[in-house]
């Protein structure tokens, strides 16, 4: 399907989960990311955009297998499953062994909005392949975050994913500037 027959915007909140979000590394300026992705899916649902919600799982019997409560999503989303869009996904894109793809095609959507975590895992990889199946990727800048590393500091590897996303395979959105009501602006 062209991209161009699609006209709708999305939101997919990527990983905001108990496991992650709460583990013992803490995610950089968390409780702000938190705050602008609970504005962008009240955004999204004021004007009736679909909200989707990835969950990471791994193999049973490991901290985040199915169902266990660290791949729960965080309360404070308010995401409900009987109207948002939940999966599961076990690979870092939301696309790869889902059906991302096939929902967003079925709501008739060209836009998708990302935020989430972890940036430098799951963001970035779900970004890349967006492009790739169809869909115009819009990263939020200030809603995605991760950890520090041995190697690099949150604030850089979030600052590096902005720049090096930017252009090619996103088009780097703020919060404050990202509406729902409207798509290919």
């Amino acid at each position: 399907m062209p991209s161009l027959a699609r006209e709708r915007r999305a939101l997919l909140v990527i990983d905001m989960q108990k496991g992650l979000f709460n583990g013992p590394n803490t995610p950089f300026e968390g409780q702000r990311v938190l705050a602008n992705i609970r504005q962008l899916i009240a955004e999204a649902r004021k004007a009736r955009a679909p909200v989707f919600a990835a969950r990471h799982v791994g193999p049973p019997g490991s901290p985040i297998e199915p169902g266990s409560p660290l791949t729960q999503l965080l309360p404070a989303l308010a995401i409900d499953p009987d109207i948002d869009g939940v999966f599961e996904k076990r690979r870092p894109s939301c696309f790869t062994g889902t059906d991302l793809a096939q929902r967003l095609a079925r709501a008739n959507v060209g836009e998708l909005v990302i935020a989430g975590m972890q940036t430098e895992y799951c963001v970035d990889s779900t970004c890349r392949a967006a492009g790739d199946l169809g869909f115009q990727a819009l990263l939020v800048a200030d809603a995605h975050t991760t950890m520090d590393t041995p190697v690099l500091s949150a604030a850089s590897i979030i600052e590096h994913h902005n720049r090096t996303l930017s252009g090619p395979f996103v088009r780097l959105v703020s919060t404050a500037e990202c509406a729902f009501d409207r798509a290919f602006e």
